[in-house]
């Protein structure tokens, strides 16, 4: 059965016939998306047998790339022990111990089943800590699909184009201010007027999600100074950046250990997993220590903790970053030579093994310059790289990923992919 006909059988059954609004293809011209079969290492492959070289790697958590031999061995191992048995068990415990030990600042950790309930549970141990109510976040981030971060988020709240989410009580969001990302002076008169009724300031220290965007230089610095200035306390969204670019949370590398971290993605990998924590002190405050209440039945699996403990095995004992981080140098400038040689005006901003392409000359540094890429030409290149069998994420908004499992030949072909749909791009 051939691709769209997968999908139109998806429509009928599930609410735009996407899991989630940041695979459909609405905002890259509206065709159907190919139905997706497989993933081997660097590659998806769909429902009829095409290959595409992956550089969504779901959105961020297949560091390793698809189905690498170690983390398939571990799920396989415990899945015939059991996939779920709603007890402590050996592998959360090994699993947290490795959280522990790899990250700044964490004495203790609890895991989720998601990065969007990890950044939840963050929110109201904060709150339950301070005894205040207000939260700040900053525009273009995105932390999840829980009601008080959905207030000018990016990916697929951005990708979307209609504003904040609808059925958020007005409620929500009189406790949450945003701002723009990068602007300490507005954070800093935010603060002097309100700073006392802050329970957290919450943000990507590297965002992800309107693109990669870096902070400034000294930024985060000022950021976590004035929060604690006013007893505050500060919590980075590191669901993407954690164990992505280096082994361990990218905050270390950064010179600004925050006073808790909400983790996903890599940590699982490739099944359903978040994890929060902090100091001991802070995390004393959850149940059934203390009074703040988080729960999940899948919270901790054996299963996720299996395929997360041999991903991060593998990263630590291996350390694929230098050559995640060459490859995705070599792509990010031979799509800036090729865009020039095209004449075609483009902003490529890059960390370690992530890289977001921008249309246009305006250099992103936060949410609104980021709304300035044009929309249309990433559309049309977007088209063009599916023609030629590279996978990229549905939005201009979003970062390709490399993987470990990338090759220079997929790196080659896919500059040559680029070439041509530039060159598409300019001869209409």
């Amino acid at each position: 059965m051939q691709s769209d006909s997968w999908f139109l059988r998806a429509q009928e059954v599930i609410s735009g016939g996407v899991n989630s609004p940041a695979r459909s293809f609405a905002a890259v011209g509206g065709a159907n998306p190919p139905v997706m079969r497989e993933g081997r290492g660097s590659r998806l492959f769909d429902v009829e047998g095409r290959s595409y070289i992956d550089y969504l790697a779901a959105f961020g958590p297949l560091v390793l790339g698809h189905a690498h031999p170690r983390v398939v061995e571990a799920v396989e191992r415990q899945v015939r022990r059991g996939s779920l048995l709603g007890t402590p068990n050996d592998l959360e415990i090994l699993l947290a111990e490795e959280l522990v030990r790899s990250l700044a600042g964490v004495d203790q950790v609890r895991l989720t089943t998601t990065g969007t309930e990890a950044v939840m549970s963050v929110i109201r141990l904060a709150r339950a800590v301070t005894g205040r109510s207000l939260l700040v976040k900053f525009e273009g981030t995105y932390h999840g699909h829980s009601d008080a971060v959905l207030t000018r988020a990016g990916s697929g709240v951005a990708t979307g184009g209609g504003g904040d989410s609808l059925g958020v009580p007005a409620g929500v969001s009189q406790d949450v201010m945003t701002l723009a990302y990068n602007d300490l002076p507005a954070f800093e008169t935010l603060m002097q007027g309100r700073g006392r009724e802050v329970a957290l300031v919450l943000t990507e220290p590297i965002v992800g999600n309107m693109g990669i965007v870096l902070p400034k230089p000294g930024y985060l610095r000022a950021v976590a100074d004035i929060s604690h200035r006013y007893g505050a306390l500060l919590a980075f969204d590191e669901v993407i950046t954690a164990y992505r670019f280096r082994y361990g949370a990218i905050a270390e590398e950064l010179g600004v250990v925050p006073d808790l971290y909400a983790l996903g993605k890599v940590i699982g990998g490739g099944l359903a997993q978040g994890a929060y924590g902090g100091r001991r002190e802070l995390m004393q405050y959850v149940a059934p220590l203390g009074g703040m209440f988080q729960a999940g039945t899948l919270a901790g699996n054996p299963l996720s903790a299996a395929a997360g403990l041999a991903t991060l095995s593998v990263l630590r004992e291996e350390n694929p970053y230098p050559r995640m981080e060459r490859l995705t140098s070599l792509l990010a400038q031979a799509i800036l030579a090729s865009a020039e040689r095209h004449g075609i005006a483009v902003s490529v901003n890059r960390v370690g093994s992530a890289l977001t392409l921008f249309f246009g000359k305006t250099p992103v540094v936060d949410y609104e310059t980021a709304r300035l890429a044009d929309a249309t030409q990433f559309s049309r290149f977007h088209g063009g790289m599916l023609e030629a069998g590279i996978y990229l994420a549905p939005s201009r908004f979003e970062a390709w990923f490399v993987s470990a499992q990338h090759t220079e030949d997929d790196i080659n072909e896919t500059i040559r992919a680029v070439d041509a749909a530039f060159g598409k791009m300019t001869s209409r």
